[in-house]
Formats: structure tokens, C-alpha cells, sequence
């Protein structure tokens, strides 16, 4: 006896079934949730995917060892080639312009210096007054539009490049800091 995987109603002859995309096997009074689909197709389904079923008309010591070293060498080369192992590709987000941190005042200090209220500068730039006010008090980030018509209208820069500290990252491996294995006491 099988359990239907909606109602979860024991049943003799599950139905498969197709409901939001998802292929259940459930009992007759769930089937009607669904549209049937053809269960002559578990042939061409399973060569359809690359798994091990496929492969198990071999003798089942031989099919274990070999698709355990090729699933374990297929894991080791993508984490090789994907990751930051290569080094060929950079971050995306490495030549980005990131906002200083003191975006606020300078904000504030230079809109001072124009003789400007809140309320007139946010008119100048089209944009409300709160969100003068949210950026001035360090509340939000500008977005890059805000960012650019600041820029223009104060003669300011709120914008420096890609941080330099990433070298501390970049190899993983402690040069001299303090690691958890030099703080940690073990209970052994």
C-alpha cells in the first residue's frame, strides 16, 4: 500500500498525477486535483537524465564504486572551475563605485554651504524632502539616480572606488592574524 502525497489516504493503484507542475502520485479521489500523465514514458524519462538507474543493468558492486569516483570527481572539478579558485574572472562588484561612508555629512555640509533648506534642495533635485531629510540623518544609501543629481547639484563626490582591503580575502590562508585555532581550546 502506498500513500497518496496529497491527502495522504493509503492507496492500492496511486495515479500519477501532473498539479501546478509538480508530479504526485495520489489516490483516486486526489486524481481529479490534476491532469494524468502517461506513465509509458518512464523509459525515455529515465534516459532523459543522467543518473545512475540507467546504468544499474551492470553488476551493482562495479555501478556503486564507479558512479561514486565520478560523482565524486565531477563535484571536485566544477567546485574547481566555479568558484574563485581560477582567478580569471573578477567580481562584478570589485569595479564598482561603492558611497562613502560619511555620505551624510557630506550632504549636509554642503548643502549648508549653498544656502539651501531641505525643502529647496529637494525641489531642485525633483526628488521629496524626506528623502533629504532620510539621507542627511544617514537613514538610507541615495540610489544611483540620487547619487548622480547630488553629485551634480552640490559639486560633491558621495562616490569612491571599489574598496582595496579585499587582500585579506583573497587567499584564505592566515598571514601572521590571529585565527579561531590560535583562541580556540579543545576538550580532547
Amino acid at each position: 500500500m502506498v500513500q497518496c502525497e496529497m491527502c495522504g489516504a493509503e492507496t492500492a493503484s496511486p495515479k500519477t498525477v501532473k498539479v501546478e507542475g509538480a508530479e504526485l502520485d495520489v489516490c483516486d479521489d486526489c486524481a481529479d486535483f490534476g491532469t494524468e500523465v502517461q506513465t509509458q514514458d518512464t523509459s525515455s524519462s529515465s534516459t532523459k537524465y543522467s543518473t545512475s538507474s540507467s546504468s544499474s543493468s551492470s553488476s551493482s558492486s562495479s555501478t556503486s564504486s564507479s558512479s561514486s569516483s565520478s560523482s565524486s570527481s565531477s563535484t571536485s572539478s566544477s567546485s574547481s572551475s566555479g568558484g574563485g579558485g581560477g582567478g580569471r574572472r573578477r567580481d562584478m562588484f570589485d569595479e564598482m563605485d561603492e558611497v562613502v561612508t560619511d555620505y551624510d555629512d557630506r550632504i549636509r555640509t554642503a548643502r549648508e554651504s549653498e544656502g539651501l533648506t531641505q525643502e529647496e534642495l529637494a525641489n531642485q533635485l525633483n526628488e521629496k524632502a524626506s528623502l533629504i531629510r532620510k539621507l542627511e540623518r544617514g537613514d538610507v544609501l541615495p540610489s544611483d539616480k540620487v547619487q548622480r543629481k547630488l553629485e551634480k547639484a552640490l559639486d560633491i563626490t558621495l562616490s569612491e572606488g571599489g574598496s582595496t582591503d579585499d587582500s585579506e580575502w583573497s587567499g584564505g590562508s592566515s598571514t601572521g592574524g590571529t585565527t579561531l585555532g590560535d583562541v580556540v581550546k579543545r576538550k580532547d
